[in-house]
């Protein structure tokens, strides 16, 4: 157990703050006690038989180690004492052992406040040997982002709803002949015939009833994604579509795209605009606590930098949540609705080389987006860490970007200490029911994203059994316990998107014409825009001339910077980046290529980045600069 007092700041950057002139000041740092998580112990291999009473005297089996797809924490049960996560077992003997059925991915629920259940265990597997009767048509391959309905029987795991009739779950009562798990299914088809569409990131609505979810789009040789909302409904017996067994059925689902909406970036004749942040979701990411809102990552609203936004789901008022120049992604908000988790590089400098410099419009990520989307991942390895921000977010005109949940930033490498940078956050950090917790979980840098022919080292794991992932509970001490929020139900209808119809033609983005252009600064000066488009597999290119650019009046920008894009398969992305840009003002700094250029590949699909040369962003004498591949 670890008492932590942090608070992050970024000094300088632009004075920009997307919302009212009614946002408070900014919350002071507040106490937190981080506690670790108990676990089962991690087997010694995957042979059958492996997981023996001396590894597990109690005979509830062994988890498998690693980083990809073997662990995920979830969220907590209604009485905020035990929370769930997504394993997966092995080692197990066979059957008819007892122990038999603590074998593959399932679904555990862990006790958060130091008891046992009634056979000592801290934890109890509550999918392990549901028979396969009771989960006919299960979506198999994972029960990722295991998220708990608040009448405490029953959980949305993956694309799945695990049910145990009127027994809560954590009680003896709940025994894998009386679960249920039933499938989800989302209808594409005109004939409503077939196994219906695939999606991913499903998150529960708070009212209980609803879910948003993303699904990709293949178009053109690109990949895409959309956003939805619609209304779970238990059915008990389909009579169409697959599987013709009881499912729950995603119905009145609409498409989280506003047809009326300005493209993030027109032109007027020579002249471009930005437009202010729009409501079309790129990827949702959940719900505000009061679930009037639904998050998501957006267009940049700076060059480089990734950043998460909320929109009304009624009204269409957009928010930007974050603006640090680092990377945002999981975010999670308080039941009370006035506090935010999110898991961010910010800290890591890892984004910095790209996004660090405030203030440059994001004209070059009309062909570079998906680079800074995919430098912030190194393969398996995130940069991730939780922190905590107040339900307005990042502040730049106060310097305001949170509290690190987890400690300072001053962690040693390899320590195994709770602020060990070699220990990555990940998706999605959730909070207790009370508003007062939140339990979060990391993986361990491994191979190959250190250690061989990379130049980082690796470490070992000190947790037990050596396992390479670990889950952690922060309170905040000093907060009283909010009563349990209860949302009313939402109407099915988003009035800014669109109505889902089964085989309706979907929309596709627009871009600019190929041309020369100038973009005004708001306070001062121009920027010269050339856009050019190319044939596939190349994309295009887009090349910006500066002079005294500025629109904050405080910050100016002058030089060049020009991006060429190829696409060589659907997942790879290829890039041959310039830049020679200086700023004067508040920040004086440079965002300089090496001779000859920054290049490289990502491939999209694992985050793995390959480069020649280097681009490098110095601020204020502070110099940051692009990974090599590989790290």
């Amino acid at each position: 157990m670890v008492i932590l007092s942090s608070a992050f700041v970024l000094l300088g950057g632009l004075a920009q703050v997307w919302a009212s002139d009614a946002i408070p000041p900014p919350p002071a740092p507040e106490p937190i006690i981080v506690t670790k998580l108990p676990l089962p112990p991690v087997s010694p291999s995957n042979v059958t038989g492996a997981c023996t009473a001396e590894v597990n005297p109690s005979g509830t089996g062994c988890l498998a180690n690693g980083v990809f797809e073997t662990f995920q924490s979830g969220s907590f049960l209604p009485d905020g004492k035990h929370v769930i996560a997504q394993v997966v077992y092995e080692g197990a003997p066979n059957a008819p052992d007892p122990a038999s059925i603590y074998s593959g991915l399932q679904v555990i629920i862990v006790k958060t406040d130091g008891t046992t259940f009634p056979n000592g265990d801290p934890w109890k597997c509550i999918t392990c040997g549901v028979p396969d009767a009771n989960a006919v048509g299960l979506n198999t391959g994972s029960y990722d982002y295991p998220q708990t309905f608040s009448d405490g029987t029953r959980l949305l795991i993956g694309k799945n709803v695990l049910d145990c009739g009127d027994n809560q779950l954590t009680s003896e009562d709940c025994t894998p002949d009386k679960t249920f798990i039933y499938p989800l299914r989302w209808n594409t088809a005109v004939d409503g015939s077939g196994a219906g569409g695939d999606f991913r990131e499903q998150r529960l609505h708070p009212d209980q009833v609803h879910i948003e979810f993303n699904a990709f789009t293949f178009t053109g040789g690109s990949i895409g994604q959309h956003a939805y909302f619609g209304r779970l409904v238990f059915n008990p017996a389909p009579t169409e579509g697959t599987p013709l067994a009881p499912r729950y059925d995603v119905i009145n689902v609409t498409l989280l795209v506003d047809p009326t909406e300005v493209p993030s970036i027109t032109a007027d004749g020579d002249r471009l605009i930005i437009n202010p942040p729009g409501r079309s979701p790129g990827e949702a990411r959940g719900f505000n606590g009061d679930g009037s809102e639904i998050t998501y990552i957006g267009a940049s609203v700076e060059s480089g930098n990734v950043d998460v936004f909320a929109v009304h789901l009624i009204t269409g008022a957009v928010r930007r949540l974050t603006s640090h120049p680092e990377y945002c992604d999981p975010v999670a908000f308080s039941p009370d609705n006035k506090w935010m988790a999110i898991m961010d590089t910010r800290g890591s400098g890892r984004q910095m080389f790209i996004a660090g410099m405030r203030g440059i419009p994001p004209l070059v990520d009309m062909v570079s987006v998906l680079v800074p989307s995919s430098t912030r991942n190194n393969g398996l390895r995130r940069f991730f860490q939780p922190y905590l921000l107040d339900f307005y977010g990042d502040r730049d005109d106060v310097g305001y970007y949170g509290q690190k949940i987890n400690g300072g930033l001053d962690g040693v490498p390899g320590s195994g200490s709770l602020d060990d940078p070699e220990w990555n956050g990940m998706a999605d950090p959730r909070w207790s029911p009370d508003s007062t917790q939140v339990v979060y979980w990391q993986t361990h840098t491994i191979s190959p994203a250190c250690g061989g022919s990379n130049p980082l080292p690796c470490y070992n794991s000190t947790e037990p059994g050596s396992r390479d992932y670990r889950m952690y509970v922060a309170t905040f001490t000093s907060r009283t316990p909010a009563c349990p929020r209860h949302v009313e139900e939402h109407p099915d209808t988003i009035p800014w998107g669109i109505p889902y119809v089964p085989g309706m033609s979907l929309p596709s983005s627009s871009r600019l014409a190929a041309g020369v252009y100038t973009l005004e600064g708001k306070a001062s000066g121009s920027a010269l825009v050339n856009i050019t488009w190319l044939p596939a597999p190349q994309v295009g290119t887009v090349s910006v001339e500066y002079t005294n650019f500025s629109d904050d009046g405080l910050s100016f920008l002058d030089g060049s910077e020009s991006v060429t894009a190829g696409q060589p398969s659907l997942l790879v992305t290829s890039f041959d980046w310039y830049s020679d840009i200086t700023q004067s003002g508040a920040v004086n700094g440079t965002k300089v290529t090496s001779d000859g250029g920054w290049h490289g590949t990502i491939d999209v699909s694992v985050n793995v980045l390959n480069t020649t040369g280097s681009l490098t962003t110095t601020l204020d004498g502070v110099e940051w600069r692009s990974p090599l591949s590989g790290t």
